[in-house]
């Protein structure tokens, strides 16, 4: 019997139904299908007595209740009507779920956070980066919790898949930079190379859990991308659509390219900031896409040397970039050497980092060297360099200790844990423990 799916935003939320004095209602922001809903409804069912789900979308209905007075104690009476349940402090979970597809129901937060604080509100949104960006909607600054929620990274992919021994065993040679026994560091190879295919949506990880076999995967991947290519026409007009969609399918061949700075004429011949930046940055609002930006130094504040017009995007998930892509299952799975190998290892890497809340950035040096990703921490700058093969010389990584002694400096490839003076080599299936 497998265990039931675990989120470590989980946590996340116990903390936030403990902080009774400072608890605000709260908003859990995300792509859609990120697992926002089961989150929420299955954090419910553990630590409350009862609780209210209300899908803004789809219930017209109840959505029409925010349409005047907002006040916490009209909403409540309503639903305690409508659901013929008491919600009681402390006892009941309010869920509201797709809260961007109603402004008023966003506003009353800040009423609940002001005037009703006893109440366990929450509140989910798939596109809300997109909905708030528009002048009509009143987003509750300061009244509200934010959480963002990300694909399942590689160490909740590992607990799916009941590999909790493997997942220790991990953990403990990075934090001793100790190598896994050599059958343990082959068999994270291979749940590595897995997750490629699957990547991180729990809908995916879940069907292939149960029995669902590879091949039948990139079902399920595409309906997930048909969904998001439906809500860009849904919540862009007619003509930003055009250009979303078509940056958004641009995705693998700029990632293809052995330079994956994001190139407007990859798009269409002719293409340009002024014409697609705004598609772009619907992207990101969105969360289907992560954006690394690059920065021309490797010193603290690495924001200080952000170049604006210069970055790459990564799919928010490795397993749909796959699916987009369409590389073969068998190549990934058995480490066949082939030509989108790197792209989906930087992709993978991205994913992982920014699931520890990570801002991205890279750096180069007059086109002649490259670091992957350049983190920034209160502990220093990290640099990383992502190699996908069997080759691991790190000539780019080694320019830039050289020129900026970072705090750490760490090479990821499919090599064992290790480290050399101020090198440290770490698997590619640790990456989560960065």
């Amino acid at each position: 019997m497998t265990t039931p799916m675990k989120r470590r935003a989980s946590n996340l939320l116990l903390d936030w139904k403990n902080s009774q004095r400072s608890r605000k209602p709260l908003l859990l922001n995300g792509a859609r299908q990120v697992g926002k809903t089961w989150l929420l409804q299955h954090f419910a069912q553990q630590n409350y007595e009862n609780h209210i789900h209300i899908s803004l979308d789809s219930n017209t209905r109840i959505a029409s209740y925010f349409d005047d007075d907002i006040t916490p104690a009209r909403i409540i009476t309503l639903l305690e009507a409508e659901f013929r349940q008491n919600i009681t402090p402390g006892k009941t979970l309010v869920i509201f779920d797709e809260i961007q597809s109603c402004e008023r129901a966003l506003t009353s937060l800040k009423y609940f956070a002001e005037d009703a604080p006893e109440y366990h509100i929450t509140a989910a949104g798939s596109l809300l980066g997109v909905a708030i960006n528009r002048e009509r909607y009143s987003f509750p600054v300061g009244q509200v919790q934010m959480l963002n929620l990300h694909p399942m990274d590689f160490e909740e992919y590992l607990t799916a898949r009941d590999e909790t021994l493997l997942l220790e065993a991990i953990q403990e040679g990075f934090q001793h930079k100790k190598p896994l026994l050599p059958g343990l560091h082959q068999k994270a190879i291979e749940r590595y190379r897995e997750y490629l295919v699957t990547g991180g949506m729990p809908a995916v990880v879940a069907a292939f859990r149960e029995g669902t076999p590879f091949f039948d995967l990139p079902l399920l991947q595409e309906q997930i991308l048909g969904n998001y290519s439906a809500d860009m026409a849904k919540y862009a007009s007619p003509s930003e659509t055009v250009k979303i969609r078509a940056c958004f399918n641009s995705l693998p061949a700029q990632l293809g390219k052995d330079n994956h700075k994001f190139q407007y004429r990859v798009v269409r011949k002719g293409g340009s900031a002024a014409i697609y930046a705004e598609a772009i940055e619907w992207l990101v609002l969105a969360g289907v896409v992560n954006r690394c930006q690059k920065t021309e130094q490797g010193l603290q504040p690495v924001t200080t040397h952000v170049d604006p017009g210069s970055f790459k995007l990564y799919h928010l998930d490795t397993g749909l970039l796959s699916a987009q892509t369409g590389v073969r299952q068998s190549d990934i799975l058995t480490g066949t050497p082939q030509h989108f190998q790197g792209a989906l290892a930087e992709n993978y890497v991205a994913q992982q980092l920014v699931a520890r809340s990570n801002q991205l950035y890279y750096w180069t040096s007059n086109n002649t060297a490259e670091v992957d990703f350049v983190l920034q921490s209160q502990a220093g700058v990290t640099a990383i360099e992502v190699k996908s093969g069997g080759n691991t010389h790190s000539k780019s990584l080694r320019q830039f200790i050289n020129r900026y002694s970072p705090e750490r400096a760490i090479r990821l490839s499919l090599k064992p844990f290790g480290s050399g003076g101020d090198l440290q080599a770490v698997p590619l299936y640790a990456a989560f423990c960065l």
